[in-house]
């Protein structure tokens, strides 16, 4: 059976149209998978609840399921601790000075995270992007959302800047896309804060001498 093409939705940053918002939290709720921009590239997500939408993402980016690195967005710190853990004072003060902003920090999970995601996996990457469209739709949805680049391995790919591209290459593999205009193509900074002290893993848009 054909699939369905994906909702094309246009949103503005400033002022996201509720009616859409709802639709789109909708669409997770049923174990929908949405593309949507960020502050850095725009990005694949799904609800962290829906196991289905975590397996159908995983082989969307040709990765085995339970085996993927993906991170999490969130509203805000607030609910952090539910999915991370040994947030101490310093980590947490790099953190409320980074967020939000194009950052992912790499933390302990908790022992929540492996039974939602079906895995083994003891970390988890954390985001709170400096644009109001994701973080809306998270506050909204009432859970964090699992988020991964449209990128390949090696460099971000043109499609993942335009959403007229990425709609033509994907409105038959998701079930949403989000307009939020042109995207950026440079990738989050990733700082792994799993070790006892700060290891820059990839330089991307956020400028570490900022926070650190």
């Amino acid at each position: 059976m054909k699939r369905p093409k994906a909702i094309f939705f246009k949103l503005y940053e400033d002022n996201p149209e509720q009616k859409k918002i709802d639709t789109i939290v909708k669409i997770l709720q049923d174990g929908g998978i949405i593309i949507y921009p960020t502050d850095t590239v725009y990005a694949l997500g799904c609800s962290i609840m829906s196991r289905n939408a975590i397996d159908k993402l995983a082989r969307l980016k040709g990765l085995k399921p339970g085996k993927e690195r993906f991170s999490l967005i969130f509203e805000n710190l607030s609910h952090v601790s539910e999915y991370a853990k040994n947030i101490h004072t310093p980590v947490f003060k790099v953190m409320k000075k980074a967020f939000p902003g194009p950052f992912t920090f790499i933390l302990p999970s908790t022992n929540k995270l492996p039974k939602l995601l079906n895995t083994a996996k003891k970390t988890v990457g954390v985001r709170v992007p400096g644009h109001n469209i994701p973080r809306t739709i998270v506050k909204e949805l009432g859970n964090p959302i699992i988020t991964t680049s449209i990128r390949d391995e090696d460099e971000i790919i043109e499609y993942s800047t335009d959403p007229g591209l990425i709609l033509e290459k994907f409105q038959t593999q998701v079930d949403a896309i989000i307009d939020g205009g042109y995207g950026n193509n440079i990738p989050s900074t990733i700082i792994d804060c799993t070790g006892g002290e700060f290891e820059l893993i990839r330089e991307g848009l956020g400028e570490i001498n900022t926070i650190l």
